[in-house]
């Protein structure tokens, strides 16, 4: 019985604070550049993507909605105190600001052994989206100088429509990504009463999200160069979203997506900065680094946690 309670206390927690943490990655863009618009009309459209890749992943997947990245973490035979800890860690650090590793906190207490795989690859995605974001604004740069110039003029609807399509394919990626940090406290099979209940969670979590407008986290998304104007926004949603994408594609092992989300802005800040006369590469370096070292520190802290736990247990 007790081990139940803390299974689906687990549960509940880390949806929320997973849910919250990581709408600085797939939503911060989309909550910044629609803050005018009623918080229920993008919580309809962003939870009825939720349902669909959800309920796709169960009837595919047979059961299993993490998409097979819990293949390597095992579902503990009982549940103790250790595993509500993550999650209540996550709300904590994110508090703060702290973009905190959600997978390495959450997934290593299940399966210590596979965290090296999951911090090799998520360093290979920081590494990799700082390079690609760095590599298309410099190409792509006067553009985006352009939409600076212009912010806060009336844009086309062909704008606003492409953002909504960009935000939704992101958050279709990071679902799948992520679900993995949520679902490793429920059976790996979900019969359809764990499917349907479940899904009333995240939804209703996801509500208290949008009401909130993103929580403080999402700061580090309107510090950037003109992230809440729509035109900017769909293009990182775009690039963003094609590069989990490839990641999905590539394997199994979970990652830190907010390493890839911070490589990015940090390669897009830097290529951006070179044609501005406003901001020196040293300003952006300064910003590019404390992005980086809150995701350290973050990841430090999740690290040592999810190791030091299971020792305080036994």
């Amino acid at each position: 019985m007790i081990g139940d309670f803390f299974m689906l206390a687990g549960f509940c927690l880390s949806a929320y604070a997973i849910v919250a943490n990581d709408a600085l990655q797939t939503l911060g863009t989309f909550i910044s550049a629609n803050e005018d618009r009623p918080w229920w009309v993008l919580w309809l459209y962003t939870s009825f993507i939720l349902a669909t890749i959800f309920i796709a992943g169960w009837y595919f997947n047979r059961g299993d909605v993490a998409y097979g990245r819990l293949a390597i973490v095992p579902f503990p035979e009982t549940f103790t105190w250790i595993y509500i800890i993550p999650p209540l860690a996550i709300l904590i650090l994110t508090s703060f600001g702290i973009p905190v590793s959600t997978t390495f906190l959450i997934l290593t207490v299940f399966a210590p052994q596979a965290l090296n795989e999951m911090l090799s690859k998520s360093a290979w995605g920081y590494l990799l989206a700082i390079f690609v974001g760095f590599l298309l604004y410099t190409i792509i740069s006067r553009w985006e100088m352009f939409f600076l110039e212009t912010v806060g003029k009336e844009q086309g609807k062909v704008w606003i429509i492409l953002q909504w399509i960009s935000s939704g394919f992101l958050w279709s990626q990071w679902l799948v990504q992520d679900f993995a940090n949520i679902f490793a406290y429920l059976p790996r099979e979900l019969s359809i009463e764990w499917l349907l209940g479940s899904l009333v969670v995240m939804l209703s979590l996801q509500a208290i999200v949008f009401i909130n407008h993103g929580g403080r986290i999402e700061k580090i998304v309107t510090d950037k160069t003109n992230t809440h104007d729509p035109r900017s926004a769909t293009i990182i949603n775009f690039i963003y979203a094609s590069l989990l994408l490839f990641f999905v594609s590539y394997n199994h092992i979970p990652m830190s997506t907010t390493w890839v989300f911070l490589g990015l802005l940090g390669g897009r800040e830097i290529a951006l900065t070179i044609d501005r006369a406003d901001r020196s590469l040293r300003e952006t370096g300064k910003i590019v680094s404390i992005d980086i070292l809150k995701a350290a520190i973050g990841t430090g802290v999740s690290v040592a946690i999810a190791l030091t736990l299971p020792l305080l247990n036994s």
